[in-house]
């Protein structure tokens, strides 16, 4: 069965049921050590794009923002039976033509790992996709608060939504992740590993 260890604020790892492991934004706290398939970089702020910390395998793929959004486009990427496709994440503090999330289809289910992000226009074509999982920032400072997060939790219909991203420099914040409101909320907390 596939895992996701929350490593703390926007980073955390996948290991599929195929043992493809899946890095997304690099940065905080441990759990570095499983040498990855693919790493995958939202966008280009400090806090989301240390690669340098993550032991690699010698084929591993490394998925930037600049290479997800190319003149314009969205990318899709297939490698190990892993499908990413980007999607747009924006809001007043991050560019749109700089930043991007990422839906990740692995063993039957997809995940819609968000970025830095507020809502965005194309949250209103994700219930087609039926997520299985959303991982939403949720602090309120650079990114969207967790209203706003609610509210595109329900735009989004995943089945589960976890709040990640909660207080600036934080691993984890339990007093945000408490006012986050949405009906299929799963609080992970940093260095907790779930099964998907």
């Amino acid at each position: 069965m596939a895992k996701l260890l929350f490593q703390g604020h926007g980073s955390f790892r996948i290991v599929t049921d195929g043992d493809v492991v899946i890095y997304v934004d690099p940065f905080a706290g441990n759990g570095y050590d499983l040498p990855a398939d693919i790493i995958l970089v939202t966008h280009q702020h400090g806090d989301h794009n240390r690669v340098d910390l993550v032991a690699k395998k010698k084929e591993c793929v490394v998925i930037q923002n600049f290479d997800a959004l190319k003149d314009g486009e969205y990318q899709t990427f297939n490698f190990k039976g892993v499908e990413i496709k980007a999607v747009p994440a924006y809001n007043k503090n991050h560019n749109e033509s700089e930043c991007v999330g990422y839906i990740i289809a692995f063993d039957g289910l997809k995940l819609y790992a968000a970025g830095d992000t507020s809502k965005t226009a194309a949250m209103a074509g994700f219930p087609e996709l039926a997520l299985d999982y959303a991982l939403l920032p949720i602090d309120g400072v650079y990114n969207m608060g967790p209203e706003e997060a609610a509210e595109c939790a329900r735009i989004i219909k995943a089945r589960r939504t976890i709040p990640i991203h909660m207080k600036p420099r934080a691993l984890f914040d339990a007093t945000m992740a408490d006012t986050f409101s949405a009906e299929n909320k799963l609080v992970v907390s940093a260095g907790s590993e779930i099964e998907l």
